[in-house]
């Protein structure tokens, strides 16, 4: 599955590094020098991966073709993306992807069916789960209160306490 790993920021210093910020949990992996990433808007790229290195606690990378400041500069806000799959990035049985949250069925423990994901919103508190219920959207916070049970395998998440919600 081709994922967003990254977005190019700013231009820093003058020998064609970018800021970037980064949206994976596997930085080494998916920005070792080498590397070749698929770009959005597409014709952007491929980029290659030519030098890595953190400053300040920002990933900065330097990309084969991009050698200033001016030309570096034309990729920022260029998506980085990289084909990634999932079900390797699922350390324990509470780890998975947004992709594999989608469509799971949500249902409490009486059985009832409130209904499927439709969207995963990635807010500053928390996940929030967005189902469909009557004929509406219903946001479930993704937080072990409201949704201690999940079962990737079956797509099926078993939701607590949702008449708090109501």
């Amino acid at each position: 599955m081709l994922l967003v790993v990254g977005r190019i920021g700013r231009a820093h210093g003058v020998r064609g590094e970018a800021t970037i910020e980064v949206r994976t949990d596997s930085p080494d992996e998916r920005f070792a020098i080498g590397s070749i990433l698929r770009t959005d808007p597409e014709d952007k790229g491929p980029l290659k991966i030519t030098g890595a290195k953190v400053h300040s606690g920002t990933l900065l990378l330097s990309f084969e073709g991009y050698s200033d400041r001016n030309s570096v500069e034309k990729l920022r806000n260029v998506l980085l993306l990289s084909e990634v799959n999932p079900e390797d990035s699922n350390l324990n049985a509470n780890d998975f992807h947004i992709s594999q949250i989608l469509g799971c069925k949500v249902i409490d423990h009486s059985g009832k069916v409130w209904g499927e994901v439709k969207e995963v919103l990635e807010l500053p508190s928390q996940d929030t789960l967005v189902i469909s219920y009557q004929g509406k959207d219903f946001l479930i916070p993704f937080v072990k209160h409201f949704t201690p049970d999940i079962d990737i395998a079956s797509k099926i998440i078993t939701a607590d306490n949702l008449e708090e919600l109501m």
